[in-house]
């Protein structure tokens, strides 16, 4: 039998010091990453129509990878796609709204008590960077670098507490929630009110008050049901 210091075993690397894996990235996969941030990022609107012919010339490619690309969106809820008829972009769905918000007050709430336990002081100038970040965007206007530093300060929490696996399945959980934040975050004052909210709940975790930071993020997360309810309101079309 042979031991880990026979020439056998000292072929092969150590599995630490193996590359990371690189995930392949196919055409359909390019396509799809770039039509789901135009989505969310409301570059393309709730109901806008999506013509297979135009995406595949935009890309140089056939129209395969764009029906397997559209087809994946499908999936997410993100596009209605009608036979015969064309595809086009999905409202937002009401209905989803309010599941989404407990789920994520459910796992958000584990990942900061989590991170309001351990929490370092690197682990602090990090959030502290990322708020810095985004009372500055907030003062410039620039909601699209500010709904991406709303996304590293959560996903900050989650690797933080060790869960970033966590955040991954927030991801594909929240996607609704994420197209009406967009629209929410021009609204006068929004910004402000968010930074406002990220900072109790940045103190809650220095204080390494694990209640506290979890009471911090369940109100913080219960903000876009009134939201969306004015939203709909004033942007009949974006919804159903």
């Amino acid at each position: 039998m042979q031991s880990a210091a026979d020439p056998a075993f000292t072929d092969f690397p150590a599995l630490a010091e193996r590359p990371a894996k690189i995930r392949r990235v196919t055409t359909a996969d390019a396509i799809f990453d770039r039509l789901y941030q135009d989505i969310l990022s409301l570059r393309m609107p709730p109901g806008m129509a999506l013509q297979e012919k135009r995406i595949a010339e935009d890309f140089g490619v056939s129209r395969t990878p764009v029906r397997e690309a559209l087809l994946r969106l499908s999936e997410g809820g993100l596009v209605d796609i009608y036979p015969q008829a064309g595809t086009v972009v999905s409202r937002v769905p009401v209905s989803a709204i309010p599941e989404a918000v407990v789920v994520r007050k459910a796992l958000e709430g584990t990942t900061v008590e989590q991170a309001a336990e351990i929490a370092s002081a690197g682990d602090m100038a990090r959030l502290d960077a990322i708020i810095t970040r985004q009372r500055a965007l907030a003062i410039l206007g620039d909601t699209s670098g500010f709904h991406e530093e709303d996304e590293a300060f959560h996903e900050a929490i989650a690797q933080i507490a060790g869960y970033p696996g966590i955040w991954a399945i927030l991801k594909s959980v929240k996607v609704q929630i994420d197209r009406a934040r967009r629209l929410t975050l021009p609204v006068l004052g929004r910004m402000e009110n968010v930074v406002r909210e990220h900072a109790v709940i940045r103190d809650a975790i220095a204080a390494h008050d694990a209640q506290a930071a979890r009471a911090a993020m369940t109100h913080h997360l219960s903000a876009v049901i009134p939201d969306v309810a004015e939203l709909r309101t004033r942007f009949p079309d974006y919804f159903c």
